[in-house]
Order: C-alpha cells, then structure tokens, then sequence
C-alpha cells in the first residue's frame, strides 16, 4: 500500500485531490461482461438444467448459486468507484496553517489485559508523534486496570517531563506567569495610590499617572476602573498559565470502575468512558488497539482531510468530514500468512471502493474521528434508547459516542456516522503497524467475533431501511453482512460432489458438456474480473483470502445461527501471545468434508475403472469440483497444526 504526497507537486492547487483507480475501465467493461454471463448461466440453470427428481438438493443449489450471484454483484458495485487519494503533509499545507491554529488530539490506546511491553511500545510511539506538545495529549485506556500497565502510563509521563520539548514548554509557562505576576503585584501596590489619587482629582501626577498606564491594556475606563479590571485579566491570565503548566503531562491513565450489576460495553464502553469523564478535551481523537504502533508522521498525514480552506475568509475551516481510516498491516505474519491476516484486498480495493461512494468502513484503530461528531452522532443514538428504555440513563456515557450495540461496534459507529450526513475518507498509506493472531483458536475468535457483530447491526439497524443513508451507502454495508450468510451456500457447494459420488445423485440436469459449455465462460470471465481488482496484491494472498472465505463456513454458519436465536454474545480481546497446540477438533466440519470428498473420487474412480460410470465425463466434472473444494479447504485444516519454524 502506497500513497502520493503532494509536497513535490508545486503545480497542484489545493491540499488534497482524489482520483479513479488505475484499471477502472477495464474492470467495468470485465464487470458488465461477468453479470451479463452470469445472468446467462443461472437462466440456463433455472430453465434447462434442473434434476427434478432430486429437487430436495437441485434446487438449493441453484438458490446457493443465486446467491452467490447476487453477493457477486454487490461486490461488484462496490468497488465500480475505487479512489486514490492524495494529500499534503499538515505542515506542507498551501496556504500555510500555523502550527498555533492546528487541532488538539486525544490519542486513545485501548487495552484489556494486553501484555504490558506491548502497551508501552505502542505508547512510547504515540509520544513521539510529530505534532507540537502542548496540542497532543495520549490516554492509556485500561480496561483491565492492572498495576503494571499503570506504572508504565506513570513511568512514560516522568520519562517525557523530562524530555528537551516539555522542559522548554515548562520553562516558557512559567517565565509568562512570572512576567505576569510581577506586573499584577506592582499594579496592586500602585493601586491605593490611584484611588487616593482620584479621590483628591490629583490626576496631575503625571509620573505615577504614566506608570500606572504602561502597565494597562485598556483606555476607555476611568482610571481606577481600568487598574482593577486589568488586575482582575491578570489574574484571570495567571491562572491559565498554571492551568497550562498542569496540563504538561501527556502521557495519562484511565481505567473505570465496572460494577458487577452494570453492563460496561466492553471497547466502545472503555473509548466512550474516556470521552465522557471529563479526563480528555482533544478536538480529534486517534484510535489505537493495544499493540499498533503509530508511525511519528501519522497526524501529519491523516489531519488535512479534516479542513477546506475558504479563499472569502482567508482561513482554514472545519468540513464534513467526522473520520478518516488508514490501513492496518501487522509485522508478525510468518511466510505465506496461514491464517489468511494480510488484507490488502480489503484495505486496498474494497475499501477505495467504498470510499469513492462514501462509505469507507471505520475498523476500530488506525483511524483518527471528529470529537463533534462523534459525540453528536452518539449522544443522537442515545436520545433514541433512552426514549424506549428511560431506566438506561445512567448508561449515558458509555453508550453515547461509539456505537456500543453490536460486539462490532466500529463498522455500526460509521454506519450511523453515515446516516446523520457525516462523510468519510480512506487514506491508503501505513501509518501503524499491528500484530495479528498467529494461532487458530485466536484467529477463529476473532473472525467469529466480526460474524456475530455485522449480523447484530443488520438484525437491529438493517441498512436497507435506516433513515439518512443513500442508495449506494445502504448497498455497502448491506453487502458486508450479507456475505456471512454464505456459509449455508458453501456447505451445499461441497456436499453436491458427495451425493454424486456415494449415491450416483446429479444435481445438475446436464451431460456435462453442456454444462462446462455454461459454465465454463462465466468461471473464466469472473477470474480475470478478479485478476483487474486485485491488481498488484500477490497472487498467494488472493488465493488464501478466497480459501478462508469458503474454508470458515461452520463459522459463519455458526455466527448467523447465534444471532438470530438471540443466544448472549460478549466481546472478547483477541488474545495478542500465540498459543502452541494442535487444533483439528476446531476444524472438525472442514476435515470430515475433506476426508469424504478423498474417499469419495476414490470410489468412483475403481467404478470408473471398471467401466461401471455411464458418464464418464460427469465424473470428471465433480473430480474438478471436488478438487477445487479440497484446495480451499486445505488452508484451515493446515492452519490447525501449523507452528512457526524452530530458530537455529
């Protein structure tokens, strides 16, 4: 992932700019000719093709491939306006925005239990964020409130007091409150001279009247009156230059009490609490999981989006923007990524995609949110509960900024951003680097998790009929939840080579040539489809993200099945230390599926020996099918006892 600065590009007006993605074109043109086929295919399918005798499987494999057709084209039309954007660095900035008029930012790191070396990395980066000191202030958001990952937040604030920055800063409030309390005391002690003096209308006394005015700032009282308010400025003016010296500290700890009878919303409870205590004022808020590390220039790339320059008012101005998300990319994947976490593909295209029809997804870290609108958009969903539930006002501030409904609450918090009139942007450019899960069991919770979460937001703000959203916004994150319900799809798609091979069932009307003739044009236009989307992502990471998409259907099963039964969901941290073992009992489904089909092509591979098949070619067809099963659901069941390479 790359992106463009503008600073060596003199001849550009304006600090950002967006443009179509390269391809676009030719991905269009590949698009219409891939639903145009597909339409073809599932009209001969519906018409010609049918084995009514076994309508109990031959119709629910024309309904699976329905729907991948529909999901195909929801895919499609999210991703017909990809943009790439471009962007000058704050301090590049054309007009030139003083550094004194820049934002002040909160940055949240949120934690529960994460191992304390890893909060501190994250934290130690945070402070060295380019970005003036007295502007940037970092919250250590302790939702485990533990001893060690305080001492650290306490260890980190002395360390950066102590830093060349905050000693001059220090130094500089302190010599203005000094100036400022000699000049208050020597007005003090001037005072009942001056009020003797007026009392006497001895105004005469030009010395003392002359060193009483070059200590004021105002002309147009009476004198007396312009000694005391002017004592009253200073004071007023010393008490902001202590306020700024207590302020110093950057570095802080928030950790809130959680009462057994109370529901505490696990991340967006922790988040929305720090907003609502009090304890944090930023105008903007930075985002961070536990363990991603932000890169020192990342303000400086990601906070021009935030402002338009009016040329009328000769000055920068707040827009509609309420977030900006970048993209998450992790250090610790081993070769080949086994557990399908590198997500160029979503943090490349698909969330250009989006972008480009104002709906770039808000993932949780990486990204930096409007204070305003936030806060607004919350507090909003709020008034909504608590007219329907008056007993949850005292839930007020953990639920009134980030959405705190669904376990996943950064796609429904930029859904309901979306819906108020907010817009968004995505900037494809690392600015943070995380660490993924690198075991099954944390990779399967996790995933189950993003399930169960997106189908909690369709079930209780189904997008197709918020108010607020537009037709192409409604599409976006409706296609995102509907993909999980693939896993029913799935199961049918590997469960037809069986019924063939055990019982001699075809659920396909067809001589098989027939239907490679159909087929066959529609496979061959959907890949190079693809091939154009996924332009410059490494042919291994495509083909491990396909794999995962069809190898977790019990899971996606599973998440749709608890969601609609309304079974209890809680969130749970991705755990962030590898656990060693062996899995296969996590992957069960996956390998009696794959140890079926084995057993199955061998079967009638001895009945084709035999002369036993009378369509040989059908044979050949379901060998094809089944192999291409057997390839995808190969990444999970290895991902089961996959173990890193011994160091030598």
């Amino acid at each position: 992932m790359t992106s463009t600065t503008l600073e060596h590009l003199p001849a550009f007006l304006g600090n950002t700019r967006s443009q179509l993605k390269k391809r676009t074109l030719l991905f269009r043109y590949a698009a219409i000719i891939n639903l145009m086929l597909g339409a073809w295919y599932l009209d001969w399918r519906a018409t010609q093709s049918i084995n009514w005798h076994v309508w109990w499987i031959s119709v629910p494999l024309l309904l699976a491939e329905v729907y991948s057709y529909v999901g195909g084209a929801l895919f499609i039309i999210g991703l017909w306006r990809p943009l790439v954007r471009q962007v000058r660095s704050l301090h590049h900035l054309m007009p030139n925005m003083p550094s004194d008029n820049w934002p002040t930012v909160d940055v949240f790191i949120t934690c529960c239990n994460e191992p304390a070396d890893i909060v501190e990395k994250t934290a130690r980066a945070a402070l060295a964020i380019e970005y003036p000191a007295d502007k940037l202030r970092i919250y250590i958001l302790d939702d485990g409130n533990t001893p060690t990952t305080r001492a650290i937040a306490e260890q980190l604030c002395l360390e950066d007091l102590q830093s060349a920055e905050l000693r001059g800063l220090s130094e500089k409030y302190w010599n203005e409150r000094e100036r400022l309390m000699q000049q208050q005391s020597e007005l003090i002690a001037l005072l009942p001279e001056v009020q003797q003096l007026a009392l006497e209308n001895k105004g005469r006394d030009s010395g003392l009247i002359q060193r009483v005015v070059a200590l004021l700032n105002s002309t147009q009282q009476p004198l007396v009156d312009r000694v005391s308010s002017t004592i009253q400025q200073l004071e007023k003016s010393i008490h902001e230059q202590a306020l700024k010296l207590s302020e110093l500290p950057r570095c802080r700890y928030i950790a809130r009490d959680k009462p057994l009878a109370r529901s505490h919303h696990a991340k967006a409870g922790n988040i929305n609490y720090a907003i609502f205590s009090g304890q944090t004022a930023g105008e903007f808020i930075l985002t961070l999981d536990a363990d991603h590390v932000p890169k020192p220039q990342f303000l400086q790339r990601v906070l021009p989006y935030f402002f338009d320059y009016n040329l009328r008012k000769g000055r920068y101005e707040d827009n509609a923007i309420a977030f900006v998300q970048t993209p998450q990319c992790f250090s610790n994947l081993p070769n080949n990524d086994p557990f399908g976490h590198q997500a160029q593909l979503f943090y490349g295209p698909i969330q250009q995609g989006k972008d480009g029809l104002n709906a770039a997804f808000y993932t949780g870290t990486n990204a930096v949110l409007r204070r305003d609108a936030l806060v607004t958009t919350g507090l909003q969903s709020f008034s909504e509960v608590f007219a329907q539930d008056s007993d949850r006002l005292y839930e007020f501030d953990l639920i009134g900024g980030l959405s705190s409904h669904s376990i996943t609450e950064d796609m429904n918090t930029a859904m309901r951003l979306h819906a108020a009139g907010w817009r968004s942007a995505y900037h494809d450019e690392v600015l943070a680097v995380g660490l993924a899960p690198d075991d099954l069991v944390s990779t399967l919770k996790q995933r189950l998790r993003w399930a169960q979460g997106t189908l909690q937001v369709l079930q209780a703000e189904n997008p197709l009929t918020k108010p607020g959203l537009s037709f192409w916004q409604r599409l976006q994150y409706f296609q995102t939840m509907y993909s999980y319900f693939s896993g029913f799809a799935t199961l049918i798609f590997l469960a037809c080579p069986l019924f063939y091979f055990f019982a001699g069932i075809i659920a396909i009307e067809s001589n098989g040539m027939d239907f490679l003739l159909h087929f066959l044009p529609v496979y061959l236009i959907n890949r190079l489809t693809f091939l154009v989307v996924a332009w410059g992502i490494s042919a291994a990471e495509i083909w491990r993200s396909e794999q995962y998409a069809v190898a977790l259907f019990p899971l996606f099963i599973k998440s749709v099945w608890s969601v609609f039964l309304k079974h209890p969901l809680t969130f749970q941290v991705t755990p962030k230390q590898r656990r060693s073992g062996v899995y296969l009992k996590l992957v069960w489904p996956q390998l009696a599926l794959f140890c079926l089909l084995i057993v199955g092509m061998l079967w009638d591979a001895g009945q084709l020996a035999l002369g036993q098949l009378a369509t040989p070619v059908i044979y050949w067809v379901n060998v094809c099918w089944s192999l291409y099963s057997l390839s995808l659901l190969w990444a999970v069941i290895r991902a089961s006892f996959w173990s890193p390479p011994t160091p030598a």
